[in-house]
């Protein structure tokens, strides 16, 4: 008996999905995601999936004709960062939370984050009317 194909990681094919949406450039129904994907997915599968970065606010959905169309909402880090600011504003223990955050970040991301950090720090000193006569 051969083997079954391996199940997916949870969040595995919506991030597939998505991978196709902003890939494509345009708006897709679930049936050219699904074509997009090849395998042996349901279409009920690809459906539900899409339905749901929908609920979250991901993905755009437009009636078009019988069925509907997809299309990414915002770009991967906004998405990301709403994700984290929702996690964050749901821990009594906020400046706990960013310090375990910071003191896991692996040393290039602290980096860039230190980097991110001093930038926004020169352009507040810098001020919105520096530089206008």
């Amino acid at each position: 008996m051969a083997d079954p194909e391996p199940r997916r990681a949870r969040g595995d094919l919506a991030q597939q999905i998505l991978d196709v949406l902003r890939t494509a450039g345009r708006a897709l129904t679930p049936a050219q995601v699904l074509d997009e994907l090849g395998g042996d997915l349901a279409y009920t599968t690809v459906m539900t999936v899409m339905a749901r970065p929908h609920d979250k606010g991901v993905l755009a959905r437009q009636r078009t004709g019988r069925a509907c169309t997809y299309t990414p909402w915002q770009d991967p880090a906004r998405v990301t960062a709403r994700s984290r600011h929702r996690l964050l504003n749901g821990e009594p223990d906020r400046a706990g939370a960013l310090a375990r955050f910071i003191d896991d970040l692996p040393t290039e991301d602290e980096q860039v984050l230190r980097e991110l950090l001093a930038q926004i720090t020169h352009d507040d000193a810098e001020g919105p009317d520096r530089g206008v006569s």
